[in-house]
């Protein structure tokens, strides 16, 4: 029931989660020249539950696993690339060319996974017209005009935590539909934009705490 409350066009969230961890573990035994693979091995492998990777895989594959031998790796594969549209990119734009902007404009591994950042906004005029990862930075007051023209659905926001939610609500008057949010802080926006927030500090905060508890237990 707990997935049910957070659904993205009718797939909960936590499946979207699970399902590039699947494609990741499915090159890697690709790579291993196996080529077939069964739910119960991925379950324990990737250390999930089996009923809940048999519902995830037979939501995105086509031919379904075989008795006994399991999923064909590379149809499974090529399964998944397809229902995460992996091959149809889509162009993001990015806010904010700071130290952490700069780091994702270099990135080249996105476009992997559909996504291709065209170009990025700031509001400071000594990074304006300047070119980071071959990206050509424009001033923040062209952000909605631009966008617009080029019909972006999705916003990379990696402004200071003081500035994001203008940047977002510039990219929503926009026409953006998705937003990867860096900063740290809740973004508020309608109900048809999706937000994907990165944490750094909880997830810092999480493994400190697990090294923590790991230093008294003597691990």
């Amino acid at each position: 029931m707990e997935e049910k409350k957070h659904m993205v066009g009718g797939i909960s969230r936590k499946t979207l989660e699970r399902l590039p961890v699947y494609h990741h573990y499915l090159e890697q035994k690709e790579k291993e020249k196996a080529e077939t693979i069964s739910a119960p091995l991925m379950a324990a492998d990737l250390k999930l539950n089996e009923v809940q990777v048999r519902k995830d895989l037979a939501m995105v594959t086509k031919t379904g696993g075989k008795p006994k031998m399991g999923y064909q790796i590379r149809e499974l594969i090529r399964d998944i690339e397809e229902f995460l549209g992996y091959h149809n990119t889509n162009q993001a734009v990015l806010v904010g060319a700071g130290s952490l902007g700069k780091a994702l404009l270099t990135y080249r591994g996105f476009e992997q996974y559909g996504v291709e950042i065209v170009m990025a906004f700031d509001s400071d005029g000594r990074k304006v017209n300047t070119k980071i990862g071959g990206k050509l930075i424009f001033p923040f007051g062209k952000l909605e005009n631009l966008c617009q023209r080029m019909n972006i659905h999705i916003g990379i926001i990696t402004v200071p935590a003081h500035a994001a939610q203008e940047a977002c609500d510039h990219l929503v008057a926009a026409g953006v539909k998705a937003i990867w949010n860096f900063a740290p802080i809740h973004l508020k926006v309608p109900g048809h934009v999706l937000v994907q927030n990165e944490n750094m500090a909880v997830s810092l905060a999480a493994l400190s705490k697990y090294l923590y508890e790991a230093e008294k237990e003597g691990r």
